[in-house]
């Protein structure tokens, strides 16, 4: 089991993840809300374990994200806000369970056992679709969905998209995407990724619908509708 524990208390991090590892459980750690939110949707993780004060992105924000998306990993907020009115919004938010600090280990370890015991969301089958305007993406068989036509997709163009569409009117960057896309390992020159995104367009931007995929030139690109 695979778990994403995200807070910026390394004082808190370090002793938990720890003990989450001894439980037998593969954790990545974040210590802020950007990483974190980035981990989030990149990794394929069985539960989060989200503070809700972070650095540059609440705990909140990444849930609300992840939910707008259609992921429904399971989500524990570990948070100090202890109101009736902040449990209601934690859980408004889509997250499943929240401790406030400061927990007893036990009870911390008790409810991760519980959340992933829990049985595979009934919809989790379809959740694998991304949707952004008029185009819905088929992550599982390598399609996508617009104006009434099937675009085949290639694997590359498949994984490019679904980067995009997870990320909705937000500059990425070349160096995001192709961390992305190619990992740690040796990355192409910037003329492939500029390939890549000339074959996407062509697929999914027909010349009677509306660009969805937009340069921002020296920077990145950025997906969605732009604002008139």
């Amino acid at each position: 089991m695979q778990i994403l524990l995200v807070d910026d208390e390394i004082e808190l991090t370090d002793p938990l993840s720890r003990i989450l590892r001894r439980e037998g459980y593969q954790v990545d750690i974040a210590h802020d809300g950007l990483e974190g939110s980035q981990l989030a949707v990149q990794g394929n993780y069985d539960l989060l374990i989200l503070d809700w004060m972070l650095p540059q992105r609440t705990g909140l924000e990444i849930c609300q994200q992840l939910r707008s998306q259609g992921d429904m990993t399971p989500v524990l907020f570990l948070t100090a806000k202890d109101t009736i009115d902040d449990r209601v919004e934690g859980l408004d938010a889509g997250a499943d369970d929240y401790l406030v600090k400061p927990f007893e280990l036990r009870e911390l370890l008790a409810r991760v056992r519980a959340l992933l015991r829990r049985p595979p969301n009934l919809e989790s089958s379809s959740l694998q679709r991304l949707r952004m305007d008029d185009l819905e993406l088929d992550l599982d068989n390598q399609v996508a969905y617009r104006g009434g036509r099937t675009i085949e997709l290639s694997e590359k163009e498949s994984q490019l998209l679904t980067y995009l569409m997870r990320h909705p009117n937000q500059l990425l960057t070349h160096e995001q995407i192709h961390h992305y896309l190619w990992g740690d390992g040796e990355k192409p020159s910037s003329n492939v990724l500029a390939a890549q995104i000339r074959l996407l367009r062509r697929k999914v931007e027909a010349a009677h619908e509306t660009p969805l995929i937009h340069t921002v030139y020296g920077k990145g690109y950025r997906f969605g509708a732009l604002l008139d």
